[in-house]
């Protein structure tokens, strides 16, 4: 029989595996975090009775709780994880050039513009300023009133369509409900590591995310906040510790 007074502490993370709740299959082996927190929370009310107000009875409910994951390591996966987003490997994006102007009045773009996009031609000492007026053929640009050599800026929308990953959140995106198995280690007060583990049966991920771009500082940061619900067997959350024999 393993002892329950066990005195042991941790400093490591939780190695966290998310199994989609619908399908059972696993969706993300997030092995990457630096903080994993399982927080459990509940509300009292109380029953009063006699002179000065006193509770007398304890009443408990509204048991939940969070699963939170800060991470500076991320995926689109991960982001899929998130926001519930579809995937899709095809995107259009905007492409900016510097070309120069040849004989004919006329520069040539490096990629064809996708289906119904402008493209806009301004001089390079004016750029974003007064578009020039110009006439498209493929990837030919024709330019009134150009002159030979002249310096231009040209930008359009192309369409990306090999080595691309796009996750689309629209208004109705949503994240999937997940089954969640962690494992890390505990110290004991003997030098023991002890593998612990948990079980979080029915996880939503809260659909925030922030992703901060910088030049200083600390690497970016994402903070996934995911409620902790039951599942159809009234199971919330299960804490294992394995001792030694």
């Amino acid at each position: 029989m393993g002892n329950k007074n066990t005195l042991m502490a941790n400093r490591e993370v939780c190695d966290l595996t998310f199994i989609d709740y619908k399908t059972k299959i696993p969706f993300l082996n997030l092995d990457f975090a630096n903080v994993t927190t399982t927080e459990l929370t509940g509300e009292s009310v109380f029953a009063y009775g006699g002179k000065g107000h006193p509770k007398r009875v304890a009443f408990s409910g509204e048991r939940g709780g969070t699963l939170t994951i800060e991470t500076q390591m991320q995926s689109f996966k991960l982001y899929q994880l998130l926001t519930g987003g579809d995937v899709s490997k095809t995107a259009k994006f905007i492409k900016r050039e510097e070309l120069t102007v040849g004989d004919d009045t006329t520069v040539t773009l490096t990629e064809t513009p996708a289906n119904g996009s402008i493209v806009n031609i301004f001089s390079a000492d004016d750029d974003c300023g007064e578009p020039k007026t110009v006439t498209v053929s493929g990837q030919t640009v024709t330019i009134t009133g150009a002159a030979k050599d002249d310096k231009v800026i040209a930008y359009y929308i192309q369409s990306i369509n090999s080595n691309i990953q796009k996750i689309s959140i629209k208004g109705s995106s949503f994240p999937k409900a997940f089954t969640v198995y962690g494992d890390t280690v505990m110290k004991t007060e003997n030098d023991e590591l002890l593998p612990y583990k948990f079980i979080a049966y029915k996880v939503s991920p809260q659909s925030n995310m922030s992703l901060a771009m910088s030049n200083n500082g600390d690497p970016g940061t994402i903070t996934i906040t995911c409620d902790l619900l039951v599942n159809e067997d009234n199971e919330m959350l299960d804490l294992i510790l394995e001792e030694e024999d």
